[in-house]
């Protein structure tokens, strides 16, 4: 056919050659002109979402204004110290008014958003559900609490968009479970909070709202994707929040902010009415949990959730009331405890950290003993990626390109629409120096039969036996471990995923896990971390040096962990850590 097409008069290829390049060319024209309509689109609706984000801080700002001309001397420094759990208590019984509390907060969150960029959306519904709230008889747990929520909690006429711009003008139809639950326990969520574009990050950025910062530091992230609400929190501007773990996004916001967080085992709490990415991921499940400064409040906020009105709105969680027994108990505990889990080697002050406490928990009269996780390099890439990316990334992908990628993500999406050949090809040729990296991009090749995910999930339900089998062995009741901090400097979370190890473990587990705030990044530290080399001295374990050093003064936490279902003993064995930790830090000061 070739040949034939050659031998034509010349006038005749020259005509054929026109039609093809018109045809080639008018391909071209029309694929700019979608993409240029499309990015006029997207550039649209931010500019929309930011217009009506400012609105709703001025209506936030009116509102406040309003209040404090109409009841001047309102001491909002004495409602901001208040601990959640006697926060409750002056409101129930009338020492404190619901308006000053709600207000208050209000007030004290437009500053911090003002400073750190945290909440993506004002919930003016608010004030008529306080107004609700004084008419009810009966006070919840949370009575006046002003809580607020991660942005793809579904809050009825509000958007939920997972930080995708796409997403801005659908409105949820109705509460998320989680919302009504919190409503009917007489909390008042107030404020919505910033996450990252994906949520498959532990930053804090998207292309409408922007990068959200630390407070301790604005030069250094919040974490994530729970990061607006480990800011509001840190910042004082919420007293309560909740956020969502699929591989430590309660726990590294609560660890970078210095926060008191919990991931209950997925199930225990509702997951109705909540978005997500990615629909369908099954082998490593989201959950939602609490955020805040102390135990007590995630411990009330639990008491407040599992109740008969989450079990009827959602029969799918299982009827399981907290346990008060379980969490009052005073027996000593068997505790596990390890200060690196031979992959990704964490700071020195995540492990003296570590340390530290396992002193104090000894000496308290619990019994530690040493602990080793299992293949965590196989879990990081053979679990945990590729369950969360078992069609290579392509549905994440598809709404990228709808998208303008936030410039902390690129170099993950880079990866993402790298060809499975042009993967395994590079693979091959850095796993001589970068063997974490080699085996990542091998874990990100894709898409999977369904005999391969049948295959995965498998082998996620093999190494939980295997896990369980040897926490038994070892007669433990809880782990105690690092956990990734201290806060990133911007820029850097995108490009460390795979730092995530420390947490993502007991996602691709199913264990509930928290993390407890027990010291600050010391000069000693400092110095120490000058001679780190990680565990395999390649090119993350150089970034993550990059990114923490300098962090003197910044919060340092480590990770407590209990079996599935076990919330309640997961909650006592944090709040010992934090008694014995407040305690050290009283005596060191006297």
């Amino acid at each position: 056919m070739t040949h034939e097409w050659l031998r034509q008069p010349w006038p005749e290829v020259k005509a054929d050659l026109r039609v093809v390049i018109a045809l080639t060319c008018g391909s071209v024209a029309a694929f700019l002109t979608v993409k240029w309509v499309g990015h006029k689109r997207i550039k649209k609706q931010i500019q929309e979402a930011r217009r009506k984000r400012d609105l709703g801080l001025e209506q936030m700002a009116k509102a406040v204004q309003e209040f404090k001309q109409q009841n001047p001397g309102i001491q909002t420094a004495h409602i901001l110290s208040l601990p959640l759990v006697e926060l409750v208590e002056k409101q129930k019984d009338g020492s404190l008014s619901l308006e000053s509390v709600l207000y208050a907060y209000m007030e004290k969150s437009l500053t911090v958003t003002q400073e750190v960029n945290c909440v993506s959306h004002f919930i003016p519904e608010c004030e008529q559900h306080l107004r609700e709230l004084k008419k009810e008889k009966e006070k919840g747990l949370l009575y006046g609490v002003p809580v607020s929520i991660k942005d793809h909690i579904g809050y009825k006429g509000h958007s939920a968009t997972c930080g995708f711009s796409q997403s801005l003008s659908v409105l949820e139809e109705e509460d998320s479970v989680l919302v009504k639950v919190l409503k009917r326990q007489g909390a008042n969520p107030f404020v919505i909070t910033n996450v990252p574009q994906s949520l498959f990050t532990y930053d804090c950025s998207n292309s409408f709202f922007g990068q959200t910062v630390n407070p301790f530091d604005h030069k250094r992230s919040p974490g994530g994707s729970s990061g607006g609400e480990g800011a509001i929190i840190a910042g004082g501007g919420s007293i309560l929040g909740f956020g969502s773990d699929v591989g430590g996004s309660i726990r590294l916001p609560s660890s970078f902010c210095g926060l008191c967080g919990l991931k209950p085992t997925a199930g225990r709490l509702s997951y109705s009415g909540v978005k997500a990415p990615v629909d369908g991921i099954l082998s490593v499940a989201s959950t939602l949990g609490p955020m805040a400064r102390d135990v007590d409040s995630l411990v009330l906020c639990m008491k407040a959730l599992l109740c008969d009105e989450m079990f009827q709105l959602d029969p799918t969680v299982p009827p399981m009331p907290f346990n008060e027994k379980v969490y009052s108990s005073s027996m000593p505990l068997r505790i596990g405890y390890y200060d690196s889990d031979n992959y990704f080697l964490l700071p020195p002050c995540m492990r003296r950290a570590v340390h530290e406490t396992r002193k104090l928990l000894q000496e308290a009269g619990h019994t530690l003993v040493p602990f080793t996780p299992l293949s965590v390099a196989y879990v990081m890439d053979e679990l945990f990626v590729k369950s969360l990316f078992a069609d290579g990334g392509s549905t994440l992908l598809a709404k990228f390109e709808k998208d303008i990628v936030d410039p902390g993500l690129k170099c993950q999406v880079k990866f993402l629409r790298l060809p499975n050949v042009i993967k395994k090809v590079l693979a091959m040729i850095i796993k001589p120096f970068f063997p974490r990296l080699a085996s990542h991009l091998n874990a990100l090749c894709g898409e999977r039969s369904v005999k391969k995910l049948w295959e995965q999930q498998d082998k996620v339900m093999a190494y939980c036996k295997k896990f369980i089998d040897q926490w038994k062995t070892c007669k433990i009741d809880v782990i105690l471990c690092p956990v990734l901090g201290p806060a990133l400097t911007l820029g850097y979370p995108g490009k460390l995923l795979a730092a995530v190890s420390s947490t993502m473990l007991y996602n691709v587990l199913n264990f509930p896990a928290g993390v407890v705030p027990v010291t600050t990044v010391t000069e000693a530290d400092e110095e120490e971390l000058g001679q780190y080399r990680g565990h395999y001295g390649d090119p993350w374990d150089k970034k993550l040096k990059e990114a923490v050093t300098g962090a003197v003064g910044l919060p340092v936490a480590v990770q407590c962990v209990a079996l599935p279902w076990q919330e309640e003993l997961c909650l006592r064995f944090m709040k010992e850590v934090e008694t014995l930790s407040r305690k050290r830090r009283v005596e060191k000061v006297i």
